[in-house]
Parts: structure tokens; C-alpha cells; sequence
């Protein structure tokens, strides 16, 4: 028999989860519109969309779009480094990412206003950012509720490489980076500072 208690529990946690995933979709935004780099985990999706306002073979997706489709690749990457391991609640992923990617879509429209070609109007914008950024994930984490998918496969490499977990975030982040920076070689003809610059690293 479920509690009446836990019940309560369970909806609070997962309005501060939907909150949180606002909020840091907002930071994620903000860092974008700074256009001094965009947070790590939005640095593929970003070249990505901007490849595919240039090039027709590649999807005219948002950023957003990439994002949720990224999401989803991290997840089964999850379930293959994990195998049997794997705990399936964790494919509450798949709806945690495809939130997170349509969050920051709504917020990229929300936060147009915020374009400058002032550079110390987007250093502020891209600090405001990543501490927005930064307080989400610690609502996020408070929560207690299912990681989001880019943590989710820190966590996997950490529990079969025995790797500590801030050290496979970092790995898992440079390779993101790199990765975007191959693929505006690859696609955007030159690397876009604008997508991953020293906003990257600051966040």
C-alpha cells in the first residue's frame, strides 16, 4: 500500500526535477546567446544546428532536436557499457532528455534579447549563464530523482573503468568538446569560437 506521504514525496521531487531542468536549460541558453561558447553539452547539438542551416544533407534541426537525439545516444551507450548491469528505470532518461532538449528551445526564444556585439554585455551574459547552469544541476541533484542522461554515462564508464566519477565527467566532457571541434572542421570549414570558445571552458 503507498503512503499518502510518499506519494506527496514523489510529486515534489519531480516538480523540483522539472524545475531544475528549466532552470538549467535557461543557463544553457543564456551561455549560447553569449556567443563566447556554449556549455559542453550543448557545444555538438549547437554545430550540429548551425550545419544544418548551411548544408542540405544535414538535418534542420534546434539545438534542442540535437540535444534530445544526443541524449538518446548516451543512453544507449549506457545500456551497452553496462549490460546486464544496466538498471532499465534509468530509460526514464529518454523523457528527462527529450524535456531538457524542448526547455531549451523554449528558453533559446526566450533569451533572444539577450544577442550583443557588446564583449562585456556577453562576458556577463555567459557568467549569468553558467551560474544559472550551475544552480540548476544543484537543484537537480537535490532532487534525488533519475541523472540526467550526460551524467548518466559519467556514471557507466565510472562503475566499469572504477575511474573516480569526477574524472570520467571530465574525460566525458573534453571528448564532447573535441568532438565539436572536429565536427566544425568538418562541416562549418573552421572552428566556431562562437560554439565552443572560452565560454566552453569557463562553464
Amino acid at each position: 500500500m503507498i503512503k499518502k506521504e510518499e506519494v506527496i514525496s514523489f510529486t515534489w521531487q519531480h516538480i523540483l526535477l522539472l524545475a531544475s531542468l528549466y532552470v538549467m536549460t535557461f543557463g544553457v541558453a543564456a551561455c549560447v546567446r553569449s556567443q563566447l561558447g556554449s556549455s559542453v553539452i550543448s557545444t555538438i547539438p549547437y554545430v550540429m544546428a548551425s550545419a544544418g542551416k548551411m548544408l542540405d544533407y544535414i538535418p534542420r534541426w534546434t539545438i534542442g532536436g540535437y540535444t534530445i537525439m544526443m541524449n538518446a545516444i548516451f543512453v544507449v551507450l549506457q545500456i551497452l557499457i553496462l549490460r546486464r548491469n544496466f538498471e532499465w528505470v534509468q530509460l526514464f532518461q529518454l523523457a528527462i532528455g527529450f524535456i531538457f532538449g524542448m526547455l531549451i528551445d523554449l528558453n533559446m526564444v526566450l533569451t533572444e534579447w539577450m544577442v550583443s556585439e557588446n564583449i562585456l554585455v556577453n562576458a556577463l551574459v555567459q557568467i549569468a549563464g553558467c551560474t544559472i547552469l550551475g544552480f540548476g544541476i544543484a537543484m537537480e541533484v537535490k532532487c534525488g530523482s533519475v541523472t540526467m542522461p550526460g551524467e548518466g554515462i559519467s556514471i557507466a564508464i565510472h562503475k566499469v573503468t572504477g575511474w573516480p566519477f569526477p574524472k570520467a565527467k571530465i574525460r566525458v566532457d573534453i571528448t564532447l568538446v573535441v568532438l565539436a571541434v572536429m565536427f566544425c572542421f568538418l562541416l562549418l570549414g573552421s572552428w566556431k569560437w562562437e560554439i565552443v570558445g572560452i565560454g566552453t571552458l569557463f562553464a
